[in-house]
């Protein structure tokens, strides 16, 4: 059969590249200590996993497909009105449905040279066109994005915190942003780590959605609630724009074992806060205990850090990856995010972020 005589994709698709997760394996006989997709290691809720555990005996049954449980919890832990939340199957499918509902063909969609690999992607599903904007020492740099936007410009995707850079812009900046934005863009601030960060300058955009017409926040249950197995998001924005998303999504997207988790899960604030003492205390360690080794660490406001290595033979970002791997150390490579020369570390366990030292320190002494 001739590529004539099948089904071809429409221009554009092929070129995409596939998002490729972190490792998740060990070699044989070695304890597995996952750190390379920035969960967390005090797991969800209890309170969470009873509330997952109740929908065993209506599996049979449609979930609400309003996710109306859910969207009222989250109102209520916020103060939102929640006709102006969206839930969805992660963080991911909004940002999808957002670029879908809002990119055309050649329309461009603006991001940070380190930003989440999913905005290229979905800019590109869309038959748009990505735009790249280049970062000052791993930082958004509102001066750049601005200067990029173009009469083509329909979307600009700002992960604050960034992932995996680890840093923030303070709100005023994120403000100014938005004020030098023409009214017909849309600005996504993705604040997937929202809940580490411990900056009073920060803010995760609730206020900006809540007074603008062109601003939507996503936020994700995958990190901070452990509950990454549900693939389990949500979005806050305009009434018009929630509008137009409603009527693009699945009808059924989300799992009714999510929605009863998510909404535990986010009522149980001893725990996010157990989760936060923890992240504190360990990203603080852990960056201190490896710029002690001599490795360059990126100051990060989430629950993870990014790990500068020398490019010199026997040194190298690879060489580490591989020296953890066999140690059961998985760390995440990011290369694909444009920094061949580092590995991103989730904050883990207090066993964890002890061996991660340990190691590096005999890689870089050389040691088997």
């Amino acid at each position: 059969m001739t590529v004539a005589s099948r089904p071809v994709p429409r221009p554009g698709i092929l070129d995409i590249q596939a998002y490729v997760p972190g490792k998740s394996a060990a070699p044989a006989g070695v304890k597995l200590h996952k750190l390379s997709s920035n969960e967390t290691p005090l797991g969800p809720s209890p309170k969470a996993v009873a509330a997952y555990g109740s929908l065993s005996g209506k599996l049979e049954l449609y979930p609400d497909g309003s996710s109306t449980k859910l969207r009222e919890a989250i109102a209520g832990r916020y103060g939102l009105d929640a006709n102006r939340i969206l839930c969805g199957t992660g963080s991911d499918e909004l940002l999808q449905l957002v670029t879908k509902a809002y990119l055309g063909d050649g329309d461009e969609g603006v991001f940070t040279e380190h930003g989440f690999l999913v905005y290229r992607i979905a800019i590109l599903a869309a038959g748009g066109k990505p735009v790249v904007v280049k970062e000052t020492n791993f930082t958004a740099d509102v001066d750049a994005i601005l200067a990029a936007v173009t009469p083509r410009t329909k979307i600009v995707f700002l992960a604050n915190p960034n992932n995996p850079t680890g840093t923030y812009l303070p709100f005023d900046e994120v403000k100014r942003l938005h004020a030098g934005l023409p009214g017909n863009v849309l600005l996504v601030l993705d604040a997937a780590y929202a809940e580490y960060v411990r900056r009073n300058d920060y803010a995760s955009g609730l206020e900006l959605v809540a007074e603008s017409e062109n601003v939507v926040m996503t936020r994700t249950f995958s990190k901070i609630y452990g509950l990454a197995n549900l693939r389990l998001g949500w979005l806050y924005g305009p009434a018009h724009v929630v509008d137009a998303l409603e009527r693009i999504r699945g009808p059924f997207n989300v799992n009714g074992a999510a929605i009863e988790a998510g909404a535990a899960a986010i009522a149980d604030e001893a725990h996010v806060a157990s989760a936060i003492e923890h992240n504190d205390k360990w990203l603080a360690w852990t960056t201190a205990e490896l710029e002690k080794l001599g490795l360059s660490v990126t100051p990060s406001v989430g629950n993870f850090i990014l790990i500068h290595f020398p490019a010199k033979p026997g040194k190298t970002a690879k060489e580490a990856d591989a020296f953890l791997t066999q140690r059961g150390l998985i760390l995440r490579a990011v290369a694909a995010y444009g920094l061949p020369d580092a590995l991103r570390m989730t904050i883990g366990s207090e066993e964890a972020n002890r061996l991660v030292v340990a190691a590096l320190t005999d890689f870089l002494a050389g040691k088997a």
